[in-house]
């Protein structure tokens, strides 16, 4: 590095002779970098240029009419975007419940010594011989699967699945093992930011398998099973809201629940479960309470004074018109 400093009484540069008395030779100053270079290409590795995307075109073209956007990617050359509304395939469970159990009408009302009560009994049986086919089936996946024992072990599930359903983010992992995927959104559907509160009491009547069927899927050795079990109840339920105001039932109050639970498990996995998979509701049973919301209370502006009344505009131009023809009489007058 040189340096030319301006010397008095001379014009101009300096001479080069000069050059050698004032020439000053600058060091280099420590860098913070290693002296190593085989580490360039690692630490140019830590680095990652990615193109960051416009926000004010993506803007744009989310409030263009389907015309004009459609007219926008023609005028770039790019083929309008495909959309696609494929549906997941869960292997591991059905979609819907089929051949589903259609409940008698007034069952859970009539006792079971009235002419009504054995009238239902009968119809029970008469639909009972198909149920027993589709026991076999599922005895060839499951030997020792009994009609009369199952009742006992859906009960434990369908507890313990909606006491689960208190702390639904600490107990996810859980919940998937006693719910398939079809009832996991259902039962847990708007209760994040709520309070569940259930409770088992007592079973009024021994819960009780109704119906049974089997069904394939892609192949015939793919098969699931869906058991309809009948429960008859007394529990307490109640949710609150974030706010913790009672939207829902109540903690103290107890009630007869009446209900047709589906259980469904896939046969052809080995190391498959029963899970809750559904619930048939009959259209014959009464609609449920309704939920209490709690809404923002509007901010209203202020009342008007009771001795001040309101002008309306065709007040005002009926006194007009008034006043005119009185004034037109007397100058008739």
């Amino acid at each position: 590095m040189i340096l030319f400093w301006p010397i008095a009484g001379r014009r101009g540069s300096l001479l080069i002779s000069d050059l050698a008395s004032i020439c000053v030779n600058c060091t280099r100053s420590h860098s913070s970098k290693h002296w190593d270079v085989k580490w360039r290409k690692l630490r140019a590795a830590k680095v990652l240029k990615i193109d960051l995307p416009d926000f004010d075109k993506l803007r744009r073209e989310a409030n263009m009419a389907p015309d004009e956007f459609r007219a926008e990617l023609k005028r770039r050359g790019h083929m309008p975007p495909r959309q696609f509304q494929d549906r997941n395939i869960l292997i591991s469970s059905t979609n819907a419940i089929f051949e589903a159990y259609v409940p008698p009408e007034g069952d859970g009302l009539a006792s079971l010594i009235s002419g009504q009560g054995a009238k239902q009994r009968f119809t029970e049986l008469e639909k009972k011989g198909k149920s027993l086919l589709q026991v076999r089936k599922i005895r060839q996946f499951e030997e020792n699967f009994d009609s009369k024992e199952f009742p006992d072990k859906a009960l434990e599930i369908y507890v313990e699945a909606h006491k689960l359903l208190e702390d639904i983010k600490n107990n996810e992992d859980r919940l998937h093992e006693l719910v398939t995927e079809k009832a996991y959104p259902e039962m847990t559907w708007k209760l994040q930011d709520k309070s569940f509160r259930w409770k088992f009491i007592e079973s009024l009547e021994p819960p009780r398998v109704v119906h049974v069927r089997t069904t394939e899927m892609m192949s015939k050795e793919n098969l699931y099973a869906q058991v309809t079990v009948r429960f008859l109840t007394k529990q307490t339920l109640a949710i609150y809201d974030r706010f913790g105001r009672l939207m829902y039932g109540s903690e103290k109050l107890v009630k007869d629940a009446l209900e047709y639970v589906v259980f469904e498990k896939h046969l052809a996995d080995e190391y498959g479960s029963w899970r809750i998979h559904g619930k048939i509701i009959p259209t014959w049973m009464p609609s449920q309470q309704p939920v209490i919301r709690t809404m923002r209370q509007p901010n209203f502006g202020p009342l008007p004074e009771e001795n001040s009344e309101p002008i309306n505009a065709n007040d005002s131009e009926t006194k007009d018109k008034t006043m005119t023809d009185s004034t037109g009489n007397l100058a008739a007058a």
